[in-house]
């Protein structure tokens, strides 16, 4: 089955996400640009692919596919960052943007992303054209060296362009005189060494972790969360870093470690980021969080005098608000972070050299802007948990919601996406996963025992229904 979610087709390799079905989407998408752009005009289309399993050769296919139906493609020489294939394809004005990855997923997954000619994520009403045109016509494809041949499919170094503006957006001479100690953990994944490639020769002494080929992802999932992260963590106590970064499967997403081994969130990255965006780049806009975002994001938004917009879960929507020029900054909590004059699309990569440029700007280390942070605004804590959809009879309709958390009265419900139940401080939330066939079970609170006992609460309410 074919159904795309919050961010793309996501499927298990070899049951649902084989080259046939594949082949049956690119055909939909063909069929897609031909009834939604102008006739006469050449369709392009630029694909990329990510380090997984077969990726390759799913994105080799995918433009065979195109190529058989006289669309122009660009194809990737080689595995890149999804937002490589996002900017190329508003800057380099393409019609679509296709990259194959499965993103954070385990390694038994792969999938398909589309990219709006603006740069960002597809929306819900392009994803739903096109999956109502699945199987309108079989699939026409033709031999990847035919199409080379008829100069239908070429085959592009994608980061030459991706270095070349974010050097452009980053302040890159400001930054190499930092003279820090980094550990970079691209967990297997396409994130490779562009933040070195980006930074030329500087101060900045980086080395690597998991920077090798190796689908199985060392059997963790390529998702910047503390569980996966306990090797990373352990060397940075050990190896006297001044500051850790992960970038997950396709380096769309951020977490950062400090030089003590602690394990430092995008709901912290996110309102850092902000700060810099709004305080020393002096660039107007309000900051958007998804309803799983930190309550602190507000708070430092009411500290910047701009405006918090809170939306659904999905980059999508964020998106949005960039195209409609209302956000400096917004991001998810699972890490993906984006900013006006970039792209309308997260990039862990910029997030990270936003980030030193922070710190020259400020004039202080990375654990003097935490503290700072902590001691201006407070600390939250976060957690979340997963319940597979098998473990479950009934919809999150059925739910029997608490009435207090925490000993705190229940104040509000939030249906923005899912259900979420806010009490003070502190707040538990229910929501389907888009990507996985998981109940995600979310809390935040003052304390970290309170937000892990909130999760806990939250799952014994999932596991009856």
């Amino acid at each position: 089955m074919i159904k795309f979610g919050t961010d793309g087709w996501r499927a298990i390799i070899a049951e649902d996400f084989t080259f046939e079905n594949l082949k049956i989407l690119s055909q939909a998408i063909a069929d897609y640009l031909e009834e939604t752009t102008v006739k006469a005009k050449r369709k392009k289309v630029v694909i990329g692919y990510d380090r997984r399993f077969l990726s390759k050769e799913f994105a080799q296919t995918v433009g065979c596919v195109l190529a058989a139906n006289n669309i122009k493609v660009n194809l990737s020489n080689r595995d890149v960052p999804t937002p490589a294939v996002s900017l190329h394809c508003r800057n380099k004005k393409y019609d679509l943007g296709v990259m194959i990855t499965a993103s954070h997923n385990p390694a038994r997954f792969n999938g398909l992303k589309i990219k709006a000619p603006e740069g960002g994520s597809a929306d819900k009403t392009l994803t739903d054209k096109v999956e109502s045109l699945l199987g309108k016509h079989k699939p026409k494809y033709i031999d990847i060296a035919l199409a080379k041949k008829k100069n239908l499919l070429v085959l592009e170094d994608l980061t030459i362009y991706y270095m070349d503006f974010l050097r452009k957006f980053i302040d890159i001479k400001k930054i190499k005189k930092l003279k820090l100690k980094v550990l970079v953990d691209v967990m297997y994944g396409s994130g490779d060494n562009f933040v070195e490639r980006a930074l030329g020769q500087s101060n900045i002494e980086i080395d690597y972790l998991h920077n090798e080929f190796n689908p199985s992802f060392g059997g963790i999932r390529p998702e910047p969360i503390a569980s996966s992260l306990v090797e990373m963590m352990a060397k940075m106590k050990k190896g006297k870093y001044d500051i850790g970064v992960v970038l997950d499967g396709d380096a769309d997403r951020i977490a950062m470690v400090d030089s003590k081994g602690n394990y430092i969130n995008a709901q912290v990255i996110l309102p850092l980021l902000a700060i810099h965006m709004v305080k020393n780049r002096k660039v107007s806009g309000g900051i958007a969080k998804t309803v799983v975002g930190s309550n602190v994001i507000d708070k430092v938004a009411l500290s910047l005098g701009v405006v918090c917009y809170e939306t659904p879960v999905g980059f999508k929507y964020i998106s949005n608000l960039f195209e409609d020029n209302l956000i400096c900054i917004g991001g998810e909590e699972a890490g993906g972070i984006g900013f006006k004059g970039y792209i309308p699309e997260r990039d862990g990569s910029a997030a990270f050299l936003l980030l030193l440029e922070m710190i020259v700007d400020e004039g202080k280390k990375f654990s003097t802007l935490l503290s700072d942070f902590y001691k201006k605004y407070g600390r939250y804590y976060y957690s979340r948990s997963a319940i597979p959809v098998k473990s479950i009879k009934k919809g999150l309709s059925d739910l029997k919601l608490p009435t207090f958390l925490g000993g705190k009265k229940v104040e509000r419900v939030n249906t923005l996406d899912g259900i979420k139940l806010i009490a003070g401080d502190c707040w538990l939330m229910f929501r389907k996963s888009g990507t996985e066939p998981i109940v995600r079970v979310y809390a935040e609170s003052k304390s970290k025992k309170e937000s892990d006992q909130l999760v806990a609460l939250g799952k014994r309410k999932v596991y009856v229904l």
